[in-house]
Parts: C-alpha cells; sequence; structure tokens
C-alpha cells in the first residue's frame, strides 16, 4: 500500500515548532496532504481538513471488497467510515466483516463509527412513504456527521393539514431536508411556513409523466417561495452534507 511519506509531514511540524513557519502557512501547506492509494482507489484522508466533510463511499458501482478495503482505510485514520448505496446482500455481510459497523436497509447506508457531536438538529422531511429510502440516506447521513436528527414523514401537500401539524417541530431545528417525489410541491409549501434553510431532495417516485424524478426537480428549481436549495434526484445524501455545511458554516462566523 503506497502511502504519502510521514517524513515530510515532520518536518513540517518541526519547522512550526521552531518557530520557522507560521502555523497558517503550515495548515495551508497540509490542505494538499496526504492521500492512501489502495489498489483500485485513492483514499483522501484530508478532505475534512480542506472541505468540513469526510470522504464518504459510494457504493454503487463498487465490488464488496472494494467497499471493505476503503471502509478499513477510512476507519483506520479516523474510526470513522460511512459508505452509501450499499445493496443490502453487501451491506449483511459488511457488518459481519468490519466489527462494531451497522447497515441500515432502508437508506441503503454502512456506517462504522461516527464523527463528534455537533448539537445541531437536522429535520427531515418526506411528503409519502414511498420517498423513505432517500429520506433515510439523508437522516443516516447527518446523524452520522454528528447532528441531531427530527423525522416527520408522510407529510405530502395531498393532506396539507399534516404538515402544518408539524411546522412548530421543524422551525426549531437547524436546518430542514425535505424530500418528495410526484409534482414535488412540498419543499415550497415548507419554505412559506417556516424559518430555517430548506434543503429540497426530488425524488423519482411517481406517475409516468413525473419522468424519473424530472418534473419534481423542476419544480423544486422553480419554487416561489425564496430560501430553497435543491439537489439531484433521489441525492439524499447530498443535501444533508449540503445543511452540514451551512451548520458549520454559521457556527464558524459566529465564533469569537
Amino acid at each position: 500500500m503506497q502511502r504519502y511519506d510521514p517524513a515530510s509531514l515532520r518536518g513540517l511540524l518541526e519547522r512550526v515548532a521552531a518557530g520557522e513557519l507560521d502555523p497558517s502557512a503550515a495548515l495551508d501547506a497540509l490542505r494538499a496532504l496526504p492521500f492512501a492509494a489502495l489498489t483500485d482507489a485513492r483514499v483522501d484522508h484530508h478532505r475534512t481538513l480542506r472541505t468540513g466533510l469526510p470522504e464518504v463511499i459510494f457504493g454503487q458501482g463498487k465490488t464488496r471488497a472494494q467497499i471493505e478495503d476503503i471502509a478499513r482505510e477510512l476507519h483506520a485514520r479516523t474510526h470513522f467510515a460511512l459508505a452509501t448505496r450499499v445493496a443490502p446482500e453487501d451491506g449483511a455481510l459488511l457488518v459481519d466483516a468490519l466489527p462494531g459497523a451497522t447497515y441500515d436497509a432502508t437508506a441503503r447506508v454502512l456506517r462504522w463509527g461516527g464523527l463528534e457531536r455537533t448539537g445541531a438538529t437536522i429535520a427531515v422531511v418526506c411528503a409519502g412513504t414511498a420517498d423513505l429510502p432517500v429520506a433515510e440516506e439523508a437522516a443516516a447521513t447527518a446523524e452520522a456527521f454528528g447532528h441531531d436528527v427530527v423525522r416527520e414523514f408522510d407529510v405530502g401537500v395531498a393532506g396539507l393539514h399534516r404538515v402544518v401539524a408539524v411546522t412548530g417541530a421543524l422551525d426549531a431545528c437547524d436546518a430542514v431536508i425535505v424530500v418528495a417525489g410526484m409534482e414535488g410541491a412540498l419543499p415550497s409549501v415548507v419554505a412559506g411556513l417556516i424559518k430555517p434553510p430548506i434543503i429540497a431532495v426530488p425524488t423519482s417516485v411517481g406517475y409516468g409523466a413525473s419522468f424519473g424524478g424530472l418534473a419534481a426537480l423542476l419544480a423544486m428549481l422553480n419554487s416561489c417561495a425564496p430560501g430553497v436549495a435543491t439537489v439531484n434526484v433521489d441525492n439524499g445524501f447530498g443535501a444533508a452534507c449540503v445543511a452540514h455545511r451551512m451548520i458549520a458554516a454559521s457556527r464558524t462566523r459566529r465564533a469569537p
């Protein structure tokens, strides 16, 4: 296994200790290092330093062995590894292979360890039960990133009183992820009722004219309620990442 040269990192730290290099300049240098070269992947160990988000494994299209190798490499460095879009048959076997790992079959998310709790709360709202896999992907990702999660499911606009009944709980959250298929109206409705930022997630759920989520995507992009950010179709993971970055940026600006 090829790894970055630890001597270069030690030299950098020694220059900081000797007063030869400003810590800010050293931090800038560290942003480019390191990665670990596996057989089929280059694992980015400093992604959190650069972006505030760790590298997460996209399981779809990867073999079980590839997912396991990458997860072991990530967990060895940070005691945390997360993989999305992991097939159920692979998830069950990976849990057996990785002591302490858990697998959520609805979300198709494999989690091994967790990040420090942030104290922030993200709500995940979905229009219908058919949207649950995408909603749970968002919820599982947010929880793995250290956030508390409020789930409000099956509150679509066909029964508007259902979402109105939970607006108090949503208003108390730091960010709200709204998942919907069909015509994709729910994020606009929610955004017109509460103050937190809204991340809209269109799903591929719907009848023929939904065009695999395209109708919901276009509706969310054209929302008449201001303050709605929209991610791609079925991208619950991406929505959780947007919420995480919003919260992290807000707290960084407020820090003394």
